[in-house]
């Protein structure tokens, strides 16, 4: 790395610009990263957020979101993964 660039990102820095950017793009707020995995080129961030509210709140439909970022935080792309309620402990299973 050159002496004149800047560190890279530590992983609870990009997963803040991941939640961050999830807010923007979804308009709706994130649960937290629920993993941070560096590359050779960036990182991938998994982002939990509550994609339907309900009553009660055991109901509340879930989703998880891949966010890739590059090595200075800037997103690349992001898409959703899965859906599936709220406790749910089937790791297959969407909501539909």
């Amino acid at each position: 790395m050159a002496e004149d660039q800047p560190p890279p990102l530590p992983a609870p820095e990009i997963a803040q610009v991941a939640l961050r950017d999830i807010t923007k793009l979804t308009g709706r707020q994130p649960l937290g990263a629920t993993s941070v995995m560096p590359s050779d080129d960036g990182w991938t961030v998994e982002v939990e957020v509550v994609e339907d509210r309900r009553i009660p709140s055991s109901a509340d439909i879930l989703a998880l979101y891949e966010v890739v970022l590059d090595l200075d935080g800037q997103l690349l792309s992001y898409r959703r993964t899965r859906r599936y309620m709220r406790g749910s402990t089937n790791s297959g299973g969407a909501a539909s």
